[in-house]
């Protein structure tokens, strides 16, 4: 069978960074590549082979095995893969595969008639199953000059796990998981009496709630189970609870990490603070590779959800400011501890409304269906008395799960893949929320009445939990802006497989015309950095707000060379990607 997750090739398509000016003196500095006078003899290959056991793999593009002129091609074999392409376990269980094709520049995808290519992925991949095995792919990357790629699943909306020309390491097999019932950092003379979960950075959700399950635990919890720790971690990490418990971040105790000079170190509150700081939202592929991290795990509880909806019919002028009161009342149902993933589609042809899971984890007394239902129905009942017979109105019984798991493992995903798709995001806080103007003129602008199809994600994730959080150390890098955020919006844009010109208007678009909307509802606030645009201007700001200023210098001290490089992450300014090489400016 195929297991997959999701690779990223940033480099082919991402021209957007900066080209280099013809202006200038010399030449650029670059990584060296495949058939330059720098890249790596078959023997010094060879030698990293030795050393990492047998795991250093130089694998086909997943889709040749569907083009006659490649030699992988297997016309047994290619119906398994077309038909396994969509899914993102094929991808994610590859070496090189990237879940969303336009990270690969589409340069080898399995439909014909298309091109084929390695031009697109990472040419050697080291098969991680210890530090050791990472330690040698960080060392053999610095000593040639080669560019560095880490990839666990690949599940990555940014492109930044895959790159051409590059050595990658394949951490998608660490995956060992043990709990305790308290830990004791490494290094420190006190015990954290909470339940811990110790993941390798391999693991994924489905692997970290099932093992959490079984001993009675929560977990914060991406909402697919393809997600892998390490990864999710690092950007963050917001989650169907975070109102409640926090980003996932801020639930991390302890991480064990191979730094860019090949050192092992343990990052906690009582050493390598600094580091410890940073690897907590600062983004991944920037300050080592992680190959374990522990985080805190809560009782199991019961977890309430109710499916509402609202719809009213096309043209209908009310629809923009019924959903912007809808809206305002965010802030008063994260208060309530109440959180949901919605869409709200435009007043089209079809119809307009809202459709969304309303959640409550039972933690106290005042959680109850009843308090669930009485919160979502007061809205209902004011946009049904403001505008009369024009809305439509559903709120189902809520059901009460014995644990957040059992809702979790039939509900969670979306779990598909071999697409061309870009995401553009913002944190939109409470007082924005509350001008109903801004909101409705927000709407106005990304859901437009005369234009079908169109949607956006506004997930009620933020709140109490978020802002009032004290992680281990007394902070992290987590996007400041998540601090006073009620809302995390998200929008996407796709087009057809080698449609450049389809392409090249729907990227801009996103970024210069949907997205503006996005920043003009909340112009002081930022966005999460895994669920995000790569061509977002100002990104360092967006994505790190005031903490970039810290992280960049952490970043300068202990990767003074670059060994690690990805855009947008963490002082990559001073690369660019030129052709399918990145190199000094």
């Amino acid at each position: 069978m195929f297991r997959s997750k999701m690779v990223i090739i940033f480099p082919l398509i991402l021209q957007l960074p900066q080209l280099i000016s013809a202006a200038q003196s010399k030449p650029p500095i670059c990584r060296a590549s495949l058939g330059s006078s720098g890249w790596p003899s078959l023997s010094e290959w060879a030698a990293l082979n030795v050393s990492v056991s047998g795991r250093l793999l130089q694998p086909a593009p997943p889709g040749a095995v569907c083009h006659p002129g490649q030699p992988t091609y297997n016309a047994i074999e290619c119906p398994v893969v077309l038909n396994a392409w969509y899914g993102i376990d094929f991808h994610a269980g590859n070496p090189i595969s990237s879940v969303w094709d336009n990270w690969n520049n589409d340069s080898c995808l399995p439909t014909l008639p298309s091109p084929c290519s390695g031009e697109g992925y990472p040419v050697y991949v080291i098969n991680a199953t210890c530090k050791e095995d990472v330690k040698a792919g960080i060392d053999f990357a610095t000593k040639h000059n080669v560019r560095l790629n880490v990839k666990s699943t690949g599940h990555d909306l940014l492109g930044r796990s895959t790159s051409p020309n590059s050595l990658s390491i394949w951490t998608h097999h660490l995956k060992e998981i043990s709990i305790s019932k308290s830990f004791k950092p490494k290094g420190c003379d006190f015990t954290i009496d909470v339940p811990a979960i110790t993941a390798g950075s391999g693991s994924q959700m489905g692997d970290l709630n099932l093992a959490a399950s079984k001993e009675n635990l929560y977990v914060i919890s991406g909402g697919a189970e393809s997600v892998s720790y390490g990864g999710y971690l690092t950007g963050g990490g917001h989650a169907a609870l975070a109102s409640t418990f926090g980003m996932a971040a801020d639930s991390v105790l302890e991480f064990e990490i191979v730094s860019p000079t090949g050192e092992f170190l343990t990052l906690n509150e009582c050493q390598n603070q600094d580091l410890f700081w940073a690897t907590r939202g600062g983004g991944g592929s920037t300050f080592g590779v992680i190959t374990s991290a522990t985080t805190r795990a809560w009782p199991a509880f019961n977890f309430l959800i109710a499916t509402g909806s609202v719809g009213t019919l096309p043209g209908n002028p009310s629809f923009y400011p019924a959903m912007s009161y809808f809206l305002s009342q965010f802030p008063l149902l994260s208060s309530l501890g109440i959180t949901s993933y919605n869409s709200f589609t435009g007043n089209t042809s079809n119809f307009g409304g809202f459709e969304g899971n309303f959640m409550l984890p039972v933690t106290s007394p005042q959680n109850t269906s009843a308090s669930l239902t009485a919160a979502v129905e007061a809205i209902f009942t004011n946009i049904s008395s403001t505008y009369p017979g024009q809305f439509e109105f559903s709120l189902s019984n809520v059901t009460t799960y014995q644990t957040f798991y059992d809702w979790w493992l039939p509900n969670n995903g979306p779990e598909n893949a071999g697409v061309e798709l870009l995401l553009g995001s913002r944190l939109i806080g409470a007082d924005a929320l509350h001008n109903t103007d801004a909101v409705e003129t927000f709407l106005k602008g990304v859901l437009p009445s005369d234009v079908d199809g169109l949607s956006v994600e506004l997930y009620l994730l933020g709140g109490k939990g978020i802002a009032d959080a004290v992680p281990r150390g007394g902070s992290d890098a987590v996007n400041p802006a998540w601090r006073k955020a009620i809302v995390h919006a998200v929008t996407s844009t796709s087009w057809t497989p080698l449609d450049n010109a389809a392409k090249s208007k729907a990227i801009p678009y996103l970024t210069d015309v949907t997205l503006q909307y996005f920043r003009n509802l909340d112009p002081d606030s930022g966005a999460y950095i895994n669920e995000a645009d790569p061509y977002e201007p100002n990104w360092q700001q967006t994505f790190w707000g005031s903490n970039y200023e810290r992280l960049l210098q952490i970043k300068r001290r202990v990767d003074p060379e670059d060994v690690f490089w990805c855009y947008p992450c963490v002082g990559s300014e001073g690369w660019e990607v030129v052709g399918d090489r990145v190199c000094r400016t």
